[in-house]
């Protein structure tokens, strides 16, 4: 098998795996931040392991301190961007969660362009445009909708708020020029189960076994087996492709929820979820970026 093919697979299986997440916690029944907290404790094992192997864990303590002071910002935002996440999951669902966080390429643009001085060409404006009228179909809510104190309401706003946060991350990470990916998500990790570990998490030993099941692959799988799947394939593919791939994720998700929990989504639905990809990819592949402003 060749690079490139490998480079396919690879992040194929991550972002279709990733799809599974939300099963992993709605099945565990567990709350969002003990979630977050377990996962960090169990895949940050699971990362230090991988580490170690590869002789990356004393080139930690040589980063400079600036860098190191930007890996654990990212890392609050990181494990603030799981919460939200998780809490959109539960008080929306799987399918439209997962949709809903992927504008984030969006924020990534327009937090670019207000913290980094990027020029945004004219053309990113349309794209955008397209992307929340995409989010608006996806979503299946209205305007009175959202005037309305809800449930569901609330889980949209703090999906979005976690793609704000991943935004941040993926801004942040553009300055960490020492810090290889798999260390990012150790130093992720490891802040993630120090800071949520003072806010309570559930007793471990409050959990069954069937719990304690779903919070492994959640760890094992989910964090430390899809991170490094997905940072050993993306050196083999090109931005496009990569672009491409990225979509696997919500693709598996609708499908994962309907097969899981009978939640399908309908057409206007679809329609929303194809425009945002369309958009997303306009703005990754810089399709029609002429005019700067």
């Amino acid at each position: 098998m060749d690079r490139l093919t490998q480079g396919i697979f690879g992040l194929t299986a991550a972002q279709m795996i990733l799809g599974t997440l939300g099963v992993c916690l709605l099945e565990s029944g567990v709350d969002s931040v003990s979630a977050v907290y377990y996962r960090c404790v169990i895949g940050g094992l699971v990362l230090l392991a991988y580490c170690a192997w590869r002789h990356d864990l004393v080139s930690l303590w040589e980063l400079p301190k600036r860098e190191i002071g930007l890996a654990i910002l990212s890392a609050v935002l990181m494990i603030t961007n799981w919460v939200l996440f998780f809490e959109g999951i539960r008080l929306t669902s799987i399918a439209v969660a997962t949709i809903v966080f992927h504008v984030q390429p969006f924020f990534v643009v327009l937090l670019g362009a207000a913290l980094l001085r990027e020029r945004i060409p004219l053309i990113i404006f349309a794209w955008i445009g397209l992307a929340l009228i995409g989010l608006i179909f996806a979503t299946g809510i209205s305007a009175g909708d959202l005037g309305a104190a809800s449930d569901y309401t609330l889980g949209l706003l703090v999906t979005i708020s976690a793609a704000l946060s991943y935004a941040l991350v993926t801004i942040i990470a553009k300055g960490l020029v020492h810090t290889k990916p798999h260390q990012l998500t150790l130093i992720q990790c490891i802040v993630g189960a120090l800071a949520l570990g003072f806010i309570a998490p559930g007793e471990a030993s409050s959990y069954e076994y069937q719990q304690w099941g779903w919070l492994l692959v959640m760890g094992v799988v989910h964090t430390g087996g899809v991170y490094i799947l997905l940072y050993g394939s993306l050196p083999k593919l090109t931005t496009p492709l990569i672009a491409v791939l990225l979509f696997v994720y919500p693709a598996s998700a609708v499908i994962v929820d309907a097969f899981f929990y009978d939640h399908h989504i309908n057409l206007l639905q679809v329609a929303g979820l194809a425009t945002i990809i369309l958009a997303s990819l306009g703005v990754t592949l810089k399709w029609g970026q002429r005019t700067i402003v």
